[in-house]
């Protein structure tokens, strides 16, 4: 059984895709357009700037697989219940994630040292995703 988290845009997809990219140094894998898409998957019309949208996207933040897409019809709607956790190796690497992610969006927790870790951070990015990052130990 695999788990892939899969976060869903509405048009803000490929926004998504860059700054993650430079947040976690992630691999992008696929990237396809709605108009890659082959009719029978999704026949809807669609304006040209959805066209353009993401069909489905993936990546990797080091081993493990997440999906990303842009929805074509719906209200996004924020959910801070759940959220990603993200454990670097050292805490120039969390710093680094957490400078990118903080830019326009909204910190839950500032960027500090704990008792388990050297430190951490958790923020709401600019798409709504709540991030908690940090390192495993307390030595790096």
């Amino acid at each position: 059984m695999i788990i892939t988290p899969v976060l869903h845009f509405y048009g803000q997809c490929e926004e998504a895709v860059e700054l993650y990219g430079k947040a976690f140094n992630c691999k992008l894998d696929i990237l396809l357009r709605y108009s890659d898409a082959d009719k029978r998957d999704w026949d809807v019309a669609m304006t040209e700037e959805q066209k353009n949208y993401i069909y489905h996207s993936e990546f990797y933040i080091g081993s493990q697989r997440f999906m990303m897409a842009d929805e074509l019809e719906g209200e996004q709607t924020k959910v801070t219940t759940i959220f990603m956790t993200i454990t670097f190796d050292t805490a120039e690497e969390v710093k680094k994630a957490y400078d990118v992610l903080e830019a326009e969006g909204t910190v839950i927790y500032p960027f500090h040292s704990t008792t388990y870790c050297s430190c951490m951070g958790s923020l709401i990015d600019k798409f709504g995703f709540r991030w908690s990052l940090m390192t495993e130990q307390t030595e790096r």
